[in-house]
């Protein structure tokens, strides 16, 4: 798995956050900062969750 953020797209709710805070982070602005792109497998079902709760659309996550 492969995980990408869209820092413009972000709109600073912090739900990806509270869902993965191994894999994601906020900036001082509330931005949203990652801080794994290929996060463990233990994660995955986290990150797609965090992924389909972001408003904004600006978790993009791959099998790859």
């Amino acid at each position: 798995m492969k995980v990408s953020v869209d820092k413009n797209r972000c709109v600073g709710t912090g739900l990806c956050v509270l869902t993965s805070p191994d894999v994601f982070d906020q900036r001082d602005d509330g931005t949203v900062e990652l801080r794994q792109e290929t996060p463990p497998i233990d994660e995955y079902e986290f990150v797609r969750e965090a992924a389909r709760m972001c408003p904004s659309h600006a978790i993009t996550v791959s099998d790859s």
